[in-house]
């Protein structure tokens, strides 16, 4: 989607920047991708209890992701 000029400078667009595009009801909203980015970065910092890097994030990801394969059930088919 090409937006006009305008529009990409009021909200601070530049180049092939990426938007989220949101519907509600009757409306839609467009919003910047860092602006989402940067709300979500501000929420961790505000609820997080410790320091925790990416890699330890990924690290509990494919332990749960283990337990998961290991545990008794029905089984999730990987693509």
């Amino acid at each position: 989607m090409v937006l006009p000029l305008s529009v990409r400078k009021a909200m601070g667009l530049h180049g092939e920047a990426k938007v989220i595009l949101t519907i509600e009801d009757d409306e839609v909203r467009l919003s910047p991708i860092a602006r989402g980015v940067s709300r979500a970065q501000a929420l961790y910092r505000e609820h997080a209890k410790t320091v925790r890097t990416t890699d330890d994030f990924l690290s509990d990801r494919k332990e749960e992701a283990l337990a998961d394969a290991d545990a008794p059930g029905p089984k999730k088919l990987s693509k």
